[in-house]
């Protein structure tokens, strides 16, 4: 127990106003010097004890216990610190603490055991000290001592510190690493354009004289065949890649191991480019002016990714009215430029109710056939004139169509539904409205239909009046077609019966038409839970049952996993990865390649052991640093202001914090004493006075 007393004052009036009667009792001791009143000291003395009195002095005992001093040890279990030899440092390190603060008197130890962050954020050593001091007393903190390799990723956050920080530094002084570092990689990349990935190889730590200044380094672009460089050392280095396909392009790149390097872990990186589309090219070519036409254009304009070159045919060959062409404002058709020399840029053509008229020769048809079947995509928007002699079909491009003229055009209102390959199909499957097998859709009817025959490789995923395929998809070479066999689209869009998904439909036929990955009927794909190593794995397929997807590991173990239908045309299952890295997953003839987790954690982007992240901390906080390599230091106190470490030891600070358990307040004199002490006073400056007023009498 600690015991002590004090002076308190607990005023009787306001201090202000005690201010103000000290000042009065100065103004009447000066007027008493001036009258030259023989007990004016007297009076001074009677003025300071009523002063005192209206102060309230009294005396404040306090019993207090002393408390115990905390010391934070926080133990660097991160992944760096597995290292070779940096385990064994810090379990024989801990161990010693341990024994030595327990020797110590009144000292108490705090351990926090600091792991690898969730989200790949390195080693966050100051977010750990600061919950720790959070919940301890500062005025109780004697020191804080860590042991790490240094390597903290947070160091900027450190808070401030009420005693010493002593960092026992765990690795070896003639560790060295060689690591592959990733400076910039582009999200996005345009298909068939090169992008720049700008790396680096550094060597870090005691790198030895015998280290050779050029790595070989090996790049594999979506799991295929790696391509290998000797590259220098300590020199950026630009990656041009061209990306072939939409969607996630996964690039690896590695590091040929060097001998004597302290970890093989950063050697590795992993680079996600997603793949797009610089402005996709559209031909729409409208045979004549009618109420869907605008739907087309509306619906293309729309998107500031799609440049629309847009044709209406408005005057027919056959359209003679003895008006000179140079008095008319209408633009010739460039049917040469268009499909001749500038075909190939176009990445879909659209014939919107496009009637053979003459105005294409018969040859431009052949040339259409052969882009189509070089991976362009042709889409035919059909009217009544489709079922007619005038019809696409009674051309070259007719041999690649998808459906051939029945030759009826359907009148009445009918319903568009989804076939049974249509509940499957990425295009049709999700449009808004569809409900289970069997129900009709919430949409509106259309008017008019064109009977088509679809092709024997065809896929009906629409129909509408008596049951006619309405909706036609197929491949031809590289390329695609589709055939819509109505022009009634329009009134989805103008709501009529409540509409339906005009635009979303649409869309989807194009983008499908234009081979975009999302929509493939056939894909194999991984959905990576987001900062964790689960993986869902996606099959779609036009098929009622799928085979097993195998998965290698980077190791080169694989796991066979069975998929469950969730939804039409859609399999799934759920895995969770040992490791992170990239895995290579195949089912059948489809094969996809996905990265799960930092092919290179942050944890070993710097793996050699350094006092220099913590310098800045340690130094304003008055510790040291101190190597394991050279033992494990003594923990000894020492006195607040002197050195906090020595050869062979480290010190933490007393702090002397005590806890109050008890205060007693009692007055310094009694209220009638400090009366009768005034009253005393002020009696014999009256009689002092008295006497000398009768000698001067």
């Amino acid at each position: 127990m600690i015991g002590g007393a004090s002076l308190v004052y607990a005023p009787l009036v306001p201090w202000p106003l005690l201010a103000t009667l000290a000042g009065m009792a100065v103004l009447a001791l000066a007027f008493a010097l001036w009258r030259g009143l023989a007990g004016w000291v007297l009076r001074v003395a009677a003025a300071i004890v009523l002063l005192a009195a209206l102060a309230g002095p009294g005396l404040q005992n306090e019993t207090r216990a002393g408390l115990s001093d905390i010391v934070i040890v926080v133990e660097d279990r991160s992944a760096s610190q597995s290292l070779p030899g940096r385990e064994a440092q810090t379990d024989a390190a801990m161990a010693r603490i341990e024994a030595d603060l327990a020797a110590l008197p009144d000292t108490e130890m705090r351990v926090v055991r600091l792991g690898d962050s969730a989200a790949n954020e390195g080693t966050l050593l100051a977010q750990a000290l600061a919950e720790a001091l959070a919940a301890e007393p500062r005025d109780r903190v004697a020191g804080v001592i860590v042991v790490s390799d240094g390597q903290v990723h947070d160091a900027a956050q450190m808070p401030a510190l009420p005693a010493p920080l002593q960092v026992l530094l765990t690795g070896r002084a003639a560790d060295w690493d060689r690591r592959l570092l990733i400076q910039t990689a582009p999200a996005f990349g345009i298909i068939g354009e090169p992008v720049v990935v700008r790396l680096r190889i550094d060597d870090l730590g005691a790198v030895p004289g015998d280290a050779s200044p050029t790595a070989l380094l090996s790049i594999a672009l979506e799991g295929g065949a790696a391509q290998t460089y000797q590259v220098p050392v300590g020199v950026d280095l630009e990656l041009p890649l061209t990306l072939d396909h939409g969607g996630q392009n996964v690039v690896q790149i590695d590091l040929a191991e060097t001998p004597g390097e302290l970890t093989t872990r950063n050697n590795s990186a992993v680079v996600q480019v997603n793949g797009v589309r610089d402005r996709l090219r559209v031909l729409l070519v409208s045979g004549e002016p009618h109420a869907g036409e605008r739907t087309w254009r509306n619906l293309l304009k729309s998107d500031s990714a799609v440049d629309l070159v847009h044709f209406t045919i408005l005057r027919p060959p056959e359209k003679q009215d003895g008006v000179p062409v140079d008095e008319l404002s209408l633009i010739a058709f460039p049917t040469q430029e268009l499909f001749v020399e500038k075909i190939d840029e176009f990445d879909l053509i659209i014939f919107d109710r496009y009637r053979v008229r003459g105005i294409l020769p018969a040859a431009y048809f052949g040339n259409i056939r052969a882009y189509v079947e070089r991976g362009g995509a042709v889409l035919v928007a059909a009217g009544p004139e489709f079922a007619t002699a005038e019809s696409l079909a009674y051309t070259d491009l007719g041999e690649i169509l998808p459906a051939w003229p029945g030759g009826k055009v359907l009148e009445g209102a009918f319903l568009p539904r989804p076939t049974a390959l249509g509940l499957r199909h990425p295009v049709t499957a999700v449009l808004p409205g569809i409900s289970a097998e069997g129900s009709d859709p919430t949409w509106g009817r259309w008017l008019r239909q064109v009977a088509v025959e679809p092709a024997p490789t065809a896929q009906v995923v629409l129909e509408g009046a008596n049951n006619a395929p309405l909706l036609v998809l197929d491949r031809v070479g590289d390329g695609r077609v589709v055939l819509l066999a109505s022009d009634q689209a329009w009134l989805w869009d103008r709501g009529y019966e409540g509409g339906g998904p005009q635009a979303e439909l649409l869309r989807r036929i194009a983008h499908w038409a234009m081979s975009e990955p999302e929509l493939e009927e056939e894909a194999l794909a991984g959905e990576v839970d987001p900062g964790a190593l689960g993986l869902t794995v996606v099959r779609r397929s036009m098929q009622a049952t799928v085979e097993s997807v195998i998965i290698t590991s980077p190791d080169g173990s694989e796991v066979t996993l069975d998929l469950a239908e969730t939804a039409p045309g859609r399999f799934t299952a759920h895995w969770q990865a040992p490791a992170p890295g990239l895995y290579r997953m195949r089912s059948g003839d489809l094969e996809t390649v996905v990265a799960l987790g930092p092919a290179s954690p942050r944890e070993y982007e710097a793996a050699v052991a350094s006092p220099e992240p913590l310098a800045a901390a340690v130094a304003a906080a008055g510790g040291a640093f101190s190597a394991l390599e050279d033992g494990v230091p003594e923990v000894r106190q020492v006195r607040a202001g002197r050195a906090s470490a020595g050869r062979g030891w480290i010190g933490i600070t007393p702090r002397g914090a005590a806890a109050t358990l008890d205060i007693r307040l009692s007055p310094l004199l009694p209220g009638w004493l400090w009366l009768l002490f005034a009253a005393t006073l002020s009696l014999a400056a009256w009689l002092i006075e008295g006497r000398g007023r009768r000698r001067v009498a």
